[in-house]
């Protein structure tokens, strides 16, 4: 399983054609964790799995997604609802009502993966509006037979090695 992970864009469309023109056909999913300020039928945002955040005003998109890619069930959101900024406990605790392998989140604009248990979550920072860092993210995640790749990649799509993350099995 490989997936693109982005979140943060704040009307930002042309980033998110250009992520979805370069992994067309390379990951199984693309997936935006919201703040995306676009229309749920905008041409940028409808490759992307997507949820509403806090900034985002289209009713369309969910609160929450879970989905199940290749056997894990990855459950996404915009962080806000959960309360992010002060602790990933209630997302955690929602995440093992899910039963979710994978979390994916927005909102504090701060890039960041941990293992929690046996569930990833990662932020992959915002594409538009870092904070925490000077260049604007994204990730892409890997699943492989023993283990899982978070490489995080700035807007020019060059990987900061000093953010990769391996979680093994």
């Amino acid at each position: 399983m490989k997936l693109l992970v982005v979140s943060d864009s704040h009307g930002s469309s042309e980033i998110l054609k250009e992520l979805a023109e370069k992994y067309s056909g390379m990951v199984d999913a693309m997936i935006h964790c919201g703040d995306s300020e676009l229309d749920a039928d905008d041409e940028a945002i409808v490759p992307f799995i997507t949820v509403r955040g806090n900034c985002d005003m289209d009713a369309r998109f969910p609160e929450c997604q879970v989905k199940t890619i290749h056997g894990n069930k990855v459950f996404v959101t915009h962080g806000h609802l959960f309360g992010i900024k002060m602790s990933l406990d209630r997302l955690y605790y929602r995440a093992k009502e899910e039963g979710a392998d994978f979390v994916f989140f927005g909102h504090s604009h701060l890039v960041g993966a941990e293992r929690i248990e046996d569930t990833i979550f990662l932020n992959p920072g915002s594409i538009l509006l870092p904070r925490g860092r000077a260049e604007r993210t994204y990730a892409i995640v890997e699943k492989l037979p023993q283990k899982v790749e978070v490489k995080i990649y700035d807007e020019a799509h060059a990987e900061l090695d000093d953010l990769r993350t391996e979680f093994s099995f």
